[in-house]
């Protein structure tokens, strides 16, 4: 019997084997037969579409802007040096990094105890020389008087010389009384010389004196002049900058102590390429006095004044390319010396152009046309000039009305098939579709104006302006993004 039983479970099992072994095997075929009728089939390629934005091309005139980068500076610097040395006793208000002076302010006194005890010694030696002046002019009218009476004497003596000669030609008188005469008129001749070589001596005493009394008066207005430097004044109105002194400091005699500059003269120097600096000039070849944009980014708040392009540098720098331009400040609110800002300048209008992406162009300057049936057709176009993200082409007269890929990409290429994706009025775009301005909770409100209102950088006219706009309900959100990135936040 139990050799029975496992003969009947050898065989069970024998059979099960063999039935899987058919199971898979027919499997198998069917497999095979379904792979070989695949393979007899004709198998058809389907081309392969893309999607592309494309735009119109539209010929129109188009003025370029030409956008560089300067700083701004002052037409008027002072730097303010110590007129004298000592020690400064007298140092004014408002002399400080930032303050603001008006012209003949006085700013600081060096001491004047040595220049005052100058002054008056050189006052005391113009008295003197006034004294001696005022002898020497006695002396020589006193010299004058006594040549005249000397003078008279002699003619005197001439006149009884005479009438004793009349009187020996008439037998009266005598020879020993006409040689008393002549004696004495020689003697009164001897006195007119002796008197006039005296008042010679007068005269020039009288010279000297006047000389001396020049002298004695330029050295007083020389101590008056160097008691006046000790006083150190503001020669215009403007704002100070660098200060380096102190009161009951020592100062020497030319030492900076700090720079005035005039916040109202203020101009700003830019550097074009050479090509553009062509693109500016006249008929004439000189520089013309165009309007300038100048743009000063303040968190997000652009302070824009007008300007006016006045000259050109008169040489190229070495190392340096291009030309450098300067523009004077028309409104000069809102600006410092020292400012980088951003210079906008209109070229000449360039006409029978057209205006697209700056991602349409390849680097050979082609652009891809959409053609018949869709498929891509490339342009080759001229680049005049690069406005920002788009650029200004000049581009045949065909391709007037016609549509051109927006941007470029690898999978696109001439002959290409593409889905045109163009620019739906019931579509908002991403710009329209984002806010302009959002509504700020208290806590983050209150730090944006703590921030504001603590930051020294910002001019008063801006910070009261950027105060004012966080303080409405709707804020602008490029103006918390701007002082979010500020803060660190």
């Amino acid at each position: 019997m139990r050799f029975f039983r496992r003969s009947l479970a050898g065989l069970f099992l024998i059979s099960l084997t063999l039935g899987l072994m058919a199971l898979a095997g027919n499997t198998v075929y069917t497999a095979l037969q379904e792979r070989w009728a695949q393979e007899g089939q004709p198998i058809f390629a389907r081309e392969r579409v893309f999607s592309a934005e494309v735009t119109t091309v539209e010929f129109q005139t188009a003025t370029p802007i030409l956008t560089a980068f300067g700083d701004v500076r002052s037409r008027r610097t002072l730097e303010l040096r110590a007129p004298a040395a000592g020690t400064v006793m007298t140092l004014a208000d408002g002399v400080e990094d930032g303050g603001t002076v008006e012209a003949g302010a006085l700013l600081l006194r060096i001491d004047p105890a040595e220049a005052r005890s100058a002054r008056d010694v050189a006052a005391a030696d113009l008295r003197e020389a006034e004294n001696s002046l005022a002898e020497a002019e006695s002396a020589v009218e006193l010299a004058g008087e006594d040549v005249a009476a000397a003078q008279a004497q002699a003619a005197l003596r001439d006149r009884a010389l005479t009438r004793q000669r009349d009187l020996l030609d008439r037998g009266v008188g005598s020879a020993a009384s006409v040689e008393t005469a002549e004696l004495a008129a020689a003697n009164a001749h001897q006195a007119v010389l002796s008197r006039r070589q005296a008042l010679a001596q007068a005269e020039a005493q009288l010279d000297e004196a006047g000389t001396t009394l020049d002298r004695r008066r330029i050295a007083l207005s020389e101590a008056e002049r160097m008691l006046a430097e000790t006083e150190l004044r503001a020669e215009f109105a403007g704002v100070l900058a660098d200060v380096s002194v102190v009161q009951g400091g020592l100062v020497n005699r030319n030492e900076q102590v700090a720079t005035l500059i005039d916040a109202q003269a203020l101009e700003v120097s830019f550097r074009v390429s050479t090509s553009q600096y062509a693109r500016l000039l006249d008929e004439d070849g000189s520089l013309p006095h165009a309007e300038v944009s100048v743009i000063l980014d303040v968190m997000g708040l652009d302070i824009v004044a007008p300007a006016r392009l006045t000259r050109e540098s008169g040489e190229v720098q070495e190392g340096q390319s291009g030309r450098l331009l300067y523009a004077e400040l028309l409104e000069t609110r809102g600006f410092r010396a020292g400012d980088f800002v951003t210079v906008r300048l209109q070229e000449p209008a360039l006409g029978d152009v057209a205006i697209l992406p700056a991602t349409a162009l390849d680097a050979q300057d082609r652009v891809l046309v959409l053609g018949e049936e869709n498929r891509l057709e490339q342009a080759q176009v001229t680049l005049l000039r690069r406005q920002g993200d788009d650029v200004i082409v000049r581009a045949p007269a065909e391709l007037d009305g016609a549509e051109v890929v927006v941007s470029r990409s690898p999978s696109l290429g001439a002959g290409i098939r593409v889905t045109p994706l163009r620019p739906g009025t019931d579509e908002r775009t991403e710009a329209e579709a984002a806010p302009d301005t959002i509504t700020l909770d208290p806590d983050r409100r209150a730090r944006l104006i703590a921030f504001v209102e603590t930051n020294s950088f910002l001019p008063d006219d801006v910070r009261d302006r950027m105060l004012l706009q966080l303080q409405e309900e709707e804020v602008p959100v490029r103006i918390v993004t701007r002082i979010e990135s500020r803060m660190g936040g």
